[in-house]
């Protein structure tokens, strides 16, 4: 049997490719593998369809590039290595967002975002969401919040999708805002939060700016999972650790640059949570066999693969799986001690943790 491009529930082809034999051995559907999604964006985890729907409704004209790519199936070719790269991707993800008004469009989207998990084999998901960027259409940041919880609450009673939010801060914003988050997410600990991030472009906003804001999200008991390491250097993995105690890195594929660092996150057993596809398609590494993965995974680095915003990107969680299995050479053992390695950093309660585990290794035995 041949390798074959397919099309997944994200509307778009993958473009990786599905290995279905290694020779004369046939390899274990990763989509049946047990696992944990730890990093995902909110408005990215859109089904292009939807966003089309929605512009419709209410009447959003979407800029070309975004339109012609969700029409044609094809994503948008983006680069964002430099702050005008940025600012083009920045905007078809503003243009996607500004078709979400109403509490229906929340409860759509994070139900199929919980369809589209299960089907990949996710056992548990921590959707992450910038509140403020949607409370102006729904009342407020409280008012909103409240929305995506009950929404969440709703989508995994109906799915069997373990399911909680993680509130992001933008690195865009004032450090106070990011203040007010982190005590909103504290507020709603026992209501599904279970997790403080910080997003957008890392190049700016220094990460000691908003220390006291994850001060505030830890003192609550969240974990800390700010982004570093992707568009800037292994020097932003170190500012995550050191001023915000970083529990996990959103990305943190840059740390490959730093022997020393990879040690570190090693030993103190931070999870990267590593979103390979977007990594390429933002143009941190040209190809997928750049992405440092094997690096990283041999240098005892705990990593957790993610999907990042598959509307744009054009691959969902299944198919980072399927990169590491194609283009560095991961073997079904090592697949699943990805798995692992996702269930033991996320935010799961003990039991679920280890169900997912021993789903693993049920997988390994099939």
């Amino acid at each position: 049997m041949c390798e074959q491009d397919h099309v997944r529930g994200n509307g778009y082809p993958d473009g990786l490719g599905v290995r279905q034999d290694s020779g004369m051995e046939r390899v274990r559907d990763v989509s049946e593998l047990p696992k944990a999604h730890l990093h995902l964006h909110f408005t990215g985890s859109m089904r292009p369809g939807t966003v089309l729907e929605l512009a419709d409704k209410y009447g959003v004209r979407l800029p070309e590039t975004l339109s012609e790519a969700l029409t044609s199936g094809e994503p948008p070719r983006l680069r964002a290595t430099d702050e005008r790269g940025w600012f083009r991707f920045q905007r078809l993800y503003d243009a996607a967002r500004s078709c979400i008004r109403e509490a229906e469009d929340i409860r759509r989207l994070v139900r199929e975002a919980a369809e589209e998990d299960v089907k990949d084999g996710s056992g548990w998901l921590e959707i992450q969401v910038d509140p403020t960027s949607y409370a102006p259409r729904l009342g407020g940041l409280i008012p909103t919040l409240e929305i995506i919880l009950d929404a969440v609450e709703s989508a995994a009673r109906e799915t069997g999708l373990g399911m909680r939010v993680l509130v992001a801060a933008n690195r865009m914003r004032h450090p106070l805002d990011a203040r007010t988050l982190a005590r909103l997410a504290v507020r709603y600990a026992d209501r599904g939060v279970v997790g403080f991030g910080l997003s957008n472009d890392e190049r700016r906003g220094m990460a000691r700016d908003f220390d006291r804001a994850f001060a505030i999200a830890r003192e609550g008991g969240l974990l800390s999972a700010p982004h570093g390491g992707e568009l800037a250097g292994p020097s932003s993995v170190r500012d995550c650790l050191d001023d915000l105690h970083a529990t996990r890195i959103g990305h943190g594929v840059r740390a490959a640059d730093d022997p020393r660092l990879m040690k570190r996150l090693a030993e103190r057993g931070v999870t990267c949570e590593v979103c390979p596809a977007s990594n390429v398609a933002l143009g941190v590494y040209d190809k997928p066999e750049d992405v440092p993965l094997r690096t990283l995974y041999e240098a005892g680095v705990p990593l957790a693969l993610g999907a990042d915003d598959p509307l744009l990107f054009g691959s969902r969680l299944a198919d980072q799986y399927e990169l590491a299995r194609r283009h560095h050479a991961f073997t079904d053992e090592e697949l699943a001690e990805l798995a692992r390695h996702s269930i033991r950093g996320s935010a799961a309660p003990e039991d679920v943790r280890q169900k997912l585990l021993s789903g693993v290794d049920d997988w390994l035995a099939s």
